[in-house]
């Protein structure tokens, strides 16, 4: 019997350091995964804009070429 309390007093602790640091390896693994999503979410909604500015400029050329015709 003394020798299961022993294992067990060995065996839980370094249970408990193992499992803490699997943990924050895995939130530092899901946060630099989440910043990238991040990060390339934002590269597609400025070239979303990008895209929305070059229209609103062609639209006011062709606004203005109307006004002139009409």
């Amino acid at each position: 019997m003394s020798e299961h309390i022993y294992l067990l007093t060995l065996g839980l602790p370094l249970a408990t350091v193992l499992v803490v640091f699997g943990m924050k390896y895995w939130s530092a693994a899901h946060k630099a995964s989440a910043e990238a999503a991040s990060a390339e979410a934002y590269r597609e909604l400025a070239a979303m804009q990008a895209t929305l500015a070059s229209m609103n400029g062609r639209l006011a050329e062709v606004e203005t070429m109307l006004k002139e015709v009409g």
